[in-house]
């Protein structure tokens, strides 16, 4: 049985083709995922994520409790910011990744929607020994993402709100705010390489609010986008997904994620494997591509060396919308992570010749000051 958003039927009666994603029934596209993509990279475009894992952490060792738990350092989070972060196996394998947003007396954490349940028993078993409660609010709380290059000209038009000062919450700033009437949490996050915000309140309002949203502007103004375009968005930049770049067989280092591994903080689970396998440093590395003839590289794809060896494997791949060709990321052995290395990625069993490049693919712009 797929679990439904509290916008499912919206999306339904807007047309939006539906499809079953970590065991979540959830738009895949509107108009198109080209269209959408384009949407996001030059005006706005709106997402359901509400099938997004969220758990409140709150007690008195509420932050011991994360520092223990993550990898990044949560103690350097102050009030009213998020971070990245990663949940790490004691051998430094990733259980999950992240964003840890440090509210008034309390955190939030979002976790990946597949990975729910199992994170849910994770972080249950890890709290022994701490003064903290965990408490979901999955399905009390909507969460939207609003992306692109004129998300915050277009909330600052919005009635009823406290969202026309916009500008003075930074990259990775989350505050309280009233949307049409909304209590509304809205943090400067996303997972689009564009400035964007995320918005969390009572999952009652979510269509209201969709819709309220979707009106600011010119008609046309925002559009409506599905996970499609959602993938493609944060493959460019060069983003994680769960399941492709990450899993519990990578560690952090090998996915060029060590920036978000603070081994100088004190103790949490994986630190010690971590630290190990920093300092003797990993044999593969996810590493970007283009093709150099013609195909289209995708997921779980074997890579090879050029002299027919077996070396790896593809993460993602796809034809980039906004840089017009066939590019890909891959695991291969560190040797040919360097950018201008060349290997073969095996599509339909023909080896097909690639070179690795520089990432990220598309420049993120993040709101910076």
């Amino acid at each position: 049985m797929l679990k439904r958003t509290p916008l499912f039927e919206t999306h339904v009666g807007m047309g939006a083709r539906m499809v079953a994603f970590g065991g979540w029934e959830m738009p895949v596209q509107y108009s198109g995922v080209l269209d959408e993509h384009r949407a996001v990279r030059q005006q706005a475009g709106l997402f359901d994520i509400s099938h997004m894992g969220r758990l409140m952490v709150r007690g008195l060792q509420a932050e011991e409790f994360l520092q223990h738990i993550t990898t990044c350092d949560v103690a350097s989070i102050a009030f009213g910011l998020a971070h990245y972060g990663l949940l790490c196996q004691p051998d430094g394998g990733i259980v999950d990744d992240i964003f840890i947003y440090r509210l008034d007396d309390e955190f939030l954490v979002v976790v990946n929607a597949s990975n729910f349940d199992k994170d849910w028993a994770w972080i249950e078993q890890q709290t022994t020994n701490f003064d903290v409660e965990i408490v979901d609010r999955s399905e009390r709380w909507a969460m939207l993402a609003l992306q692109g290059p004129t998300a915050q000209a277009l909330l600052a038009t919005a009635e009823d709100s406290t969202t026309n000062d916009l500008d003075s919450l930074p990259f990775h700033g989350v505050a309280m705010t009233t949307l049409f009437g909304v209590t509304s949490l809205i943090a400067r996050t996303g997972y689009a390489g564009e400035d964007g915000f995320e918005l969390f309140f009572e999952a009652s309002e979510a269509p209201l609010v969709w819709h309220r949203l979707l009106a600011l502007g010119e008609p046309g103004s925002i559009k409506p986008c599905g996970l499609g375009a959602r993938d493609s968005l944060r493959f460019e930049p060069c983003l994680p997904l769960y399941g492709h770049e990450i899993n519990a067989t990578i560690n952090p280092y090998e996915a060029r994620l060590g920036w978000a591994v603070k081994l100088d903080k004190g103790d949490f689970i994986g630190r010690e494997a971590l630290s190990k396998i920093k300092t003797a440093g990993v044999t593969r590395r996810l590493t970007g591509f283009e093709l150099l003839e013609r195909g289209v590289a995708r997921g779980d794809y074997p890579v090879h060396s050029l002299a027919g060896e077996p070396i790896g494997f593809v993460t993602t791949g796809m034809p980039s919308p906004t840089l017009g060709k066939p590019l890909g990321m891959a695991y291969v052995p560190t040797a040919l992570s360097t950018v201008g290395s060349e290997f073969a990625v095996l599509i339909r069993n023909q080896p097909v010749r690639a070179r690795a490049v520089k990432m990220p693919f598309y420049l993120p712009r993040y709101k910076r000051k």
